[in-house]
């Protein structure tokens, strides 16, 4: 039998050599000068080797308490190799554990208190960006560099404020997780200053007439989808907000086939929280006639080309616009500014009327309501001046999406 003196002497040889201890118990002495213990064990007739660690990690006292552990094992019928391995197996994943299980709760617990298109905004934020990324991980485990890691993709492709209000969304769901036992920290809650910062300020926006129809001339001319072509017209026509015109579902639309169309967006979709009328402009009424070829069986008039269950990507309309070169100087919300421009220069006295179009409530809340009811035909009119100014020269709706563009994924 060996004792500790020995085995520390033990120096290597040319080639690996064996040093007994026990008939079920030796010293594996590489010729690098490795002590490695082994012990040998029966099982189901077959004699197998059990690695119980290396020396001097491994003493002596404790190599010859493993492969006692190891031989009771196999007098039982175990194996301890499997046994070890076995061991070392994490514990299944309970899936009500899950990141993306607990989000679903926590947003099934708010959900009664929030606006219905702020409660679809929230799952369909995190069911986009997070749960493919971390939504089957355990709570607990997530870490906050692991996390840090998920929003600055989002950041990459621009989208810095999404990161910060994703992240606040998780914050809440790992808050929920703390409450409900399920895990100990709230890993969104450290990275806040790791994000880039929300520059705020003015969205950029081209204000002239002739720079306008350069921006519809320029878009139309890039591979898109006919659907995003449509999208953009309609949203330069309407200049409503860019969730609005994402969120825009056919019922919503009264009259297209009579002298007043109207599009009246619910208050639930509205930043004001009251409902907003769009007098539509004939080239508007145009644009959802084109739009009907490609999203009728749809809920959305303008549906994500990849599952038309869903409105059009928030990205879309900013990703053709920088395709056309205007990265920076127009963006689907910057029609809001070019329309308040133009119309205000051209028609002072109409900015009460205009500012009616453009959704902006006014402090008055009795001439709010009043202006609403009695401006409506004037609006009607400066919808159609618009349209008229802004597309003049500018193919029809049917000429927009004609041709072999029509079958050019949804960028």
């Amino acid at each position: 039998m060996l004792s500790d003196a020995t085995v520390r002497g033990l120096k290597p040889k040319a080639k690996d050599h064996k040093v007994p201890d026990t008939p079920n118990l030796y010293l594996l002495v590489t010729k690098s000068g490795s002590k490695l213990w082994r012990v040998r064990y029966t099982v189901g007739g077959k004699e197998k080797l059990y690695a119980a660690g290396t020396y001097p990690e491994i003493s002596l006292a404790r190599a010859r308490q493993l492969r006692d552990e190891a031989l009771a094992m196999a007098r039982d019928g175990r194996d301890p190799v499997e046994a070890r391995a076995e061991a070392k197996r994490p514990a299944p994943l309970d899936p009500d554990k899950s990141f993306e299980a607990v989000a679903r709760r926590w947003h099934e617990k708010n959900k009664p208190i929030w606006r219905k298109r702020h409660a679809w905004d929230v799952l369909h934020s995190l069911d986009r960006d997070i749960f493919p990324k971390i939504g089957k991980r355990p709570i607990a485990d997530i870490t906050a560099p692991e996390l840090l890691g998920v929003l600055n993709e989002i950041e990459a492709r621009g989208a810095v404020e999404t990161a910060h209000r994703i992240r606040q969304r998780c914050s809440a769901v790992f808050i929920f997780g703390i409450a409900s036992g399920l895990c100990q920290l709230d890993p969104a809650g450290v990275i806040k200053p790791a994000l880039a910062p929300v520059i705020r300020g003015h969205q950029p926006a081209i204000t002239d007439v002739d720079g306008v129809r350069r921006i519809l001339a320029e878009v139309s001319r890039i591979p898109s989808h006919p659907a995003t072509l449509l999208a953009l017209r309609f949203i330069a026509l309407t200049v409503v907000r860019p969730g609005e015109l994402r969120s825009a579902s056919w019922e919503q639309f009264k009259g297209l086939n009579g002298a007043e169309p109207l599009w009246e967006i619910p208050a639930e979709l509205m930043k004001m929280k009251r409902s907003h009328l769009v007098p539509l402009a004939r080239q508007a009424v145009e644009v959802l006639e084109q739009a009907r070829r490609f999203s009728k069986h749809h809920p959305f008039v303008f549906a994500n080309i990849r599952n038309p269950r869903r409105p059009m990507s928030e990205n879309t309309l900013g990703y053709a616009m920088h395709r056309a070169g205007f990265h920076g100087q127009h963006c689907a919300h910057g029609w809001r500014a070019a329309f308040s421009t133009i119309m205000n220069e051209r028609y002072r006295a109409d900015r009460q009327v205009i500012d009616l179009m453009l959704a902006h409530a006014s402090d008055d809340k009795t001439e709010a309501a009043y202006n609403r009811a009695m401006l409506m035909d004037r609006r009607r009119e400066l919808a159609q001046i618009w349209a008229d100014l802004l597309l003049e020269g500018a193919p029809s709706a049917e000429a927009l999406i004609s041709g072999p563009r029509r079958s050019v994924p949804l960028a």
